[in-house]
């Protein structure tokens, strides 16, 4: 067997359907299996989702694992010479692990190999490409000096921004939303650090690939990253969570340096972590008092971009869920002057996922980005629409013809 793709699921079921349809489209004409783990979710996910993939594994778990322990299960039950981990809120393009495989086969000295994972606004997302977070690497990141200077080989090295978007590059960090492994380099290094609960343990596993030779590599090919989907980046657990990552992180591989290099470095950490904090405090405080935090100047306006029979169940959900909202035919173009270029109104751009394909999404994407606007995907077999912070649920175009 060539692939096994393995995703960890805790409480995002559509998310996580979206993510197995466009799996299911990329594995065309590639000998693999799908492992979905799920850390017991309480959404009923593995109920809702095992029928509609019934050639997919499903395992579940009775208590939360974490994903370094969840992953590692899976990956003892997999068979493939090369292991995807996979986050559940990605969408990956048609082209995508047909591309990633070939370049594994091509080079015989990668051991990982990440992609161009873009946000929903079609920007690229840094944490595509990171170096090592070394004591320097890490203090240039929290001082600033690694936004200030993105292009320079010493201060932008954390997200080695220095490096070509367009094409392969050697890399030190593979982003476990999107992480292809060879099992022959598993087999040598190991499996995840199960030190770690959610985050660090890529960063981790990719170090211990670096320092036993093999190569780590971003593959210039797009995959769409929600980015935390499945985790409240705004809670205290979250900032808990992260922060102490990268104390053991820094305590495992770096905790042999001097102690004038090290309590630098962890109060560093407990004061990035502490300031972190206070915006959440401050907001709890604010929404106690009756205040409402506003990005935007009014709701979003939704653009759905959809094939001409689907009209009418696409019409019915807006007037159920009061959006502001435009429809435009498939055989038709967005004209331009539809986009609120000043940003200060969320656009939706909701792609008929019936008549576009996950290419022509994130290639739109990556041709048109305005202020504002960012992609979502309506799909009318199951009468739902799906943004980065919401599911929108209608009906079935069976039922809404009717």
């Amino acid at each position: 067997m060539k692939l096994s793709v393995i995703i960890v699921n805790y409480n995002v079921k559509y998310y996580l359907e979206q993510c197995l349809r466009s799996v299911q489209k990329a594995l065309c004409g590639i000998e693999a299996e799908v492992i979905v783990i799920d850390n017991h979710s309480h959404d009923g996910s593995i109920e809702y989702l095992s029928p509609r993939f019934p050639d997919y594994t499903f395992i579940s778990s009775n208590h939360n694992l974490g994903f370094a322990r969840a992953n590692n299960r899976a990956i003892g039950q997999s068979k493939g010479e090369y292991v995807l981990l996979l986050n559940p809120d990605t969408v990956v393009s048609e082209n995508a692990l047909h591309t990633v495989v070939h370049f594994m086969d091509c080079h015989p000295d990668a051991g990982a190999a990440g992609v161009r994972m873009v946000k929903v606004d079609g920007s690229d997302a840094l944490e595509s490409r990171r170096g090592v977070p070394s004591p320097m690497t890490s203090f240039y990141k929290m001082s600033g000096l690694c936004r200030r200077f993105p292009n320079s080989r010493r201060f932008g090295k954390y997200y080695m921004s220095y490096l070509s978007w367009d094409q392969p590059e050697q890399i030190e960090i593979v982003s476990g939303a999107f992480c292809m492994l060879r099992r022959k380099a598993l087999e040598e290094v190991g499996l995840l650090d199960e030190d770690y609960f959610m985050y660090g343990e890529d960063i981790d596993l990719s170090y211990r690939l670096l320092k036993a030779g093999w190569a780590n590599w971003y593959v210039p090919v797009r995959v769409l990253h929600y980015k935390g989907e499945s985790t409240q980046k705004s809670s205290f657990r979250y900032v808990h969570v992260f922060y102490e990552a990268m104390l053991i992180f820094f305590r495992k591989h770096f905790g042999h340096l001097s102690i004038l290099l090290t309590f630098p470095v962890q109060l560093a950490i407990y004061t990035k972590a502490s300031l972190a904090l206070i915006p959440m405090v401050l907001r709890k405080i604010r929404r106690s008092l009756g205040f409402v935090d506003k990005t935007f100047k009014s709701d979003p306006l939704y653009i759905f971009y959809i094939a001409s029979q689907h009209r009418k169940p696409c019409e019915l959900l807006i007037r159920r869920k009061g959006l502001r909202a435009k429809i435009f035919d498939t055989d038709t173009t967005i004209p331009e002057d539809m986009f609120d270029v000043s940003g200060t109104n969320r656009q939706y751009i909701a792609f008929d996922m019936s008549s576009f394909s996950y290419n022509d999404v994130l290639g739109f994407f990556s041709q048109h980005r305005h202020s504002g606007a960012v992609m979502a995907m309506y799909y009318p077999d199951e009468g739902i629409v799906i943004t980065d912070t919401d599911v929108l649920k209608g009906q079935p175009v069976t039922e809404g013809l009717k």
